[in-house]
């Protein structure tokens, strides 16, 4: 049977990260490409804010490329699917997707594949947050917090490592939602069984900015190589 070259819609973050784990170990998915969006100048990643330098060493620690088109919010989609079509034209047939629940963002993923002419393939979807939080840590995954809404988590919660703690902390709070679907909070993932090394980086300050309360991180080593 012939596989379905596949790219990852990435962020850097567990949702992609437990995504990307699934999908590999389909037998008809080939994943070719991590794909991932980034701010107009390049520095950051557009959905986490996460250096991209640190993305970059991310994919060489797995062993995926990752593709990076620049963007505003105002032309994300645009981009997006000129960067999708360019992969479509190196025989990729389907994308995969983090997303867990929310509609719009299905919606969303759907038109836009239907436009471009590839599969939507969404492995989390309608999966209980419990239970995808314990398959993150429980496979391996080391991941770190790098960014929280500010309406419902401080910049204490800034680089605490993704563990069991932390899910008992969050379901004491009630009104968080476990995986940050609704953008409680964003992770960076630094090491699990996908990685064929950890990430090595450096925290730096936590800023707030625009409501948001966001840790600077950035590589231990610049690999050059990358």
């Amino acid at each position: 049977m012939r596989k379905m070259n596949t790219f990852v819609c990435w962020s850097g973050g567990k949702d992609s990260t437990i995504s990307l784990y699934i999908a590999m170990k389909i037998k008809n998915i080939k994943v070719k490409y991590l794909l991932n969006m980034v701010s107009e100048d390049g520095i950051f990643s557009r959905s986490h804010g996460i250096n991209s330098t640190l993305l970059n060493l991310q994919a060489q620690a797995i062993g995926i490329p990752v593709v990076q088109r620049r963007a505003t919010w105002e032309n994300y989609e645009s981009e997006f699917k000129k960067i999708v079509t360019e992969l479509k034209n190196k025989d990729i047939q389907a994308g995969v997707f983090g997303d867990i629940d929310l509609q719009e963002h299905r919606d969303w993923v759907e038109r836009v594949c239907k436009d471009i002419g590839i599969k939507p393939i969404l492995p989390l979807w309608k999966k209980d947050r419990e239970e995808l939080m314990n398959e993150f840590i429980s496979s391996g995954f080391k991941a770190i917090v790098v960014a929280t809404n500010a309406d419902f988590l401080g910049k204490e919660w800034l680089g605490r490592e993704v563990d069991n703690k932390f899910i008992d902390d969050l379901k004491k709070l009630g009104d968080i939602d476990l995986c940050g679907e609704k953008g409680e909070y964003h992770t960076f993932v630094f090491g699990g069984p996908i990685f064929r090394k950890p990430v090595e980086f450096i925290s730096g300050e936590k800023v707030l900015k625009e409501e948001h309360w966001l840790l600077e991180l950035s590589p231990k080593i610049v690999d050059n190589n990358y």
